[in-house]
């Protein structure tokens, strides 16, 4: 079993700062892209940040600056770091992942997805 477990969310006040975690654990052989995605309430998903399994990263255009995606790769985590944060920025955040797994006779690949954290901005 392959399961990604993300943690750090919370109430902050904006302009805070807050740092979310993603581990995957499992029988994993190798993880490439990982990303962090958000919902607010009544909005659609949406695609924050993105790292490739060498470090490329990228970022959608309203975090750019302020939002920091980074992975360990020894632990299997990848971290979102939020600062400057703004009310309009409260939702779940998802972590996602390509994750191929160990398997008995050879491997899988698939894509998985973290059960979301919280975060609250508050005026």
């Amino acid at each position: 079993q392959v399961q990604l477990v993300e943690s750090g969310g919370g109430s902050v006040q904006a302009g805070g700062s807050l740092r979310l975690s993603c581990a995957a654990s499992g029988s994993i052989l190798s993880i490439d892209a990982m990303a962090w995605y958000r919902q607010a309430p009544g909005k659609q998903r949406e695609l924050v940040a993105t790292v490739s399994s060498g470090g490329s990263t990228n970022y959608t255009d309203s975090v750019k600056g302020r939002f920091t995606i980074s992975r360990d790769n020894a632990k299997n985590t990848v971290y979102l770091q939020l600062s400057s944060l703004k009310t309009e920025e409260t939702a779940v955040y998802y972590c996602n992942a390509d994750i191929v797994m160990r398997h008995l006779f050879g491997k899988r690949r698939n894509n998985f997805w973290g059960q979301g954290t919280q975060v609250t901005v508050s005026s």
